[in-house]
């Protein structure tokens, strides 16, 4: 039993190639013991195994590798999954890219939903620099798709105003304006310099007619110029231009009325007559004048 179990005899076992020549070295009475035998020997191979990984200990290192590429591939699927494409294939900032790269420095505009043309842009850029110049009061304009962080509009205006300007001084004279496109609404925050001067039923109206209204039309840009106008002329005093309502949509009933229905069927009983009438008198007129000329 020694010399069976010991390394030399084990190691044929242990290399495929060298399995065929083991068998023929083997005596018939092993052949014959083989089933009694198979229990230790396959004990033993276990054994030798084990101790032989540990010193070497591949598999760790392979599994440390394995999970390495599992995780930069999981974090590869996600950047892609969660980066927001344009229909063109640039790269579009979404709600919390706006939060993260802060107020626009060479405008007062952050068109995320991509709905503004190159004139509202220029249009807006002018009327609030000019503001600025004069009343030191700064206005940033958002546009975007969707909100999936917050709830409404005005929780993601506060959000941002907290964000990019965090102390009040910062934010005393800023104010931020969202329109949500998929939502059709729209919020209107700010600090306490920009509320006073605007003032609340400004601030209320706007955020209740302009944005809202017309945004249901998708007049987007229309939208945005009539609300930064509206607000421009509060601050500098000026009348309220005021805001767009609702059009109630009446729709005429499909259904004619009694009188048209009489009057119609008195039309219509008129014409099959006269058609009947000359159905019949016409071919008579005719066969009489063919006898009569016989």
């Amino acid at each position: 039993m020694e010399t069976i179990l010991s390394s030399h005899s084990l190691s044929p076992l242990l290399n495929p190639k060298t399995c065929s020549t083991t068998k023929t070295l083997l005596s018939p009475s092993l052949r014959s013991n083989s089933l009694f035998l198979a229990k230790p020997i396959t004990s033993s191979l276990k054994k030798q195994t084990s101790q032989s990984l540990k010193p070497s200990s591949p598999i760790p290192t392979s599994w440390f590798s394995y999970a390495q590429q599992g995780l930069a591939a999981l974090a590869l699927s996600l950047a892609l999954n969660f980066s927001p494409v344009l229909a063109s294939g640039s790269a579009l900032a979404s709600e919390f890219d706006i939060l993260n790269e802060g107020p626009p420095k060479d405008s007062y505009l952050v068109d995320d939903a991509g709905v503004l043309s190159r004139v509202t842009r220029t249009d807006l850029r002018n009327l609030l620099s000019d503001l600025e110049s004069r009343k030191n009061l700064h206005i940033n304009f958002i546009t975007v798709r969707k909100l999936t962080s917050k709830a409404d509009a005005f929780e993601y205006a506060d959000q941002v105003l907290e964000r990019w300007y965090p102390s009040i001084e910062e934010g005393n004279n800023k104010g931020i304006v969202v329109l949500v496109t998929s939502q059709k609404e729209g919020a209107i925050t700010g600090g306490p310099a920009f509320v006073q001067a605007v003032g609340e039923n400004v601030l209320d109206a706007t955020v209740s007619e302009n944005l809202p209204v017309l945004a249901t039309d998708e007049k987007y840009n229309e939208a945005i110029i009539s609300s930064a106008k509206r607000l421009v002329a509060a601050i500098d005093g000026l009348p309220d231009p005021g805001g767009p309502t609702f059009k109630e949509n009446k729709r005429e009933s499909n259904f004619k009325r009694k009188e048209e229905t009489e009057e119609k069927r008195g039309q219509f009983s008129l014409v099959v007559g006269g058609l009947l009438v000359i159905a019949f008198v016409v071919p008579m007129a005719q066969y009489y004048a063919y006898v009569s000329k016989k």
